[in-house]
């Protein structure tokens, strides 16, 4: 288990977009999602609330017999053809697909997923905002996971299970961090040791492990490679601009 718990990499504003982020999305999970409230009612709740492949690329919420078929037959990929269905025998008629992959990105699984998420989010994000400011960095969340959805999309246009975490976002966020501070330490959690590492070996060994994420698991590893990959990119576009001031000062 390797988990990042502080970065040596001192801010000139308070993150206050990061913090409002992790706010927003602790309180879907506690008061909207509930997670002590397991059952058919939050499976409902994902499917209604959730982005999904299929309704993505047909354009249509998904039917009573698609839902069923996954809940209940374990298919993940019970997308009917694009003209089937419709708002009449949708489970959820007046689902909005498209909005549907906002929502998504303030949804999560479990404790340990929200918990993740929001850590990561944390560690490296308040560096982000530091450098884009509140508004720019906002768009460039949402944007980078709009780019997550869209890589798991293309490589899983059939599926019919809910695609739920702010992992996608993150993972811009994160590849960002690469980009602009890669030897920045990170106090990190080995176990039960701590140790401070560059944040270049940290953040790629994470983008590399997602390559060998098991498909059972049920992880949207793609969206995750997808998030990391347009945040750096964005990153690699405007580094001079994003480059804190003490490194500018200091580059001959």
């Amino acid at each position: 288990m390797v988990i990042p718990v502080k970065d040596e990499n001192p801010t000139t504003k308070v993150p206050w977009v990061t913090l409002l982020l992790i706010a927003a999305n602790l309180v879907v999970f506690v008061f909207l999602q509930r997670p002590y409230d397991r059952g058919l009612s939050e499976a409902n709740f994902s499917f209604e609330f959730a982005a999904i492949p299929c309704e993505i690329v047909s354009g249509r919420p998904l039917t009573t017999e698609e839902v069923d078929q996954t809940l209940y037959e374990s298919q993940s990929e019970a997308c009917q053809s694009s003209s089937a269905g419709g708002r009449d025998d949708a489970r959820f008629p007046g689902k909005n697909v498209y909005l549907a992959v906002i929502s998504s990105m303030f949804l999560h699984g479990s404790w340990l997923h929200i918990g993740g998420n929001m850590l990561f989010l944390w560690v490296f994000g308040n560096n982000i905002e530091d450098g884009l400011g509140p508004a720019a960095y906002l768009v460039f969340y949402l944007l980078s996971g709009l780019a997550a959805a869209a890589a798991h999309v293309a490589v899983q246009p059939d599926s019919t299970v809910p695609v739920v975490g702010a992992s996608g976002a993150v993972a811009g966020v994160m590849g960002a961090y690469l980009v602009l501070f890669p030897n920045v330490p990170i106090r990190t959690l080995f176990l039960v040791l701590l140790r401070e590492v560059p944040a270049k070996w940290l953040l790629g060994f994470w983008f590399v492990s997602q390559f060998f994420v098991n498909p059972a698991e049920g992880v949207a590893w793609v969206a995750h490679v997808g998030g990391f990959a347009f945040g750096a990119l964005v990153a690699l576009v405007l580094r001079d601009r994003l480059r804190p001031e003490r490194e500018r000062a200091a580059t001959p």
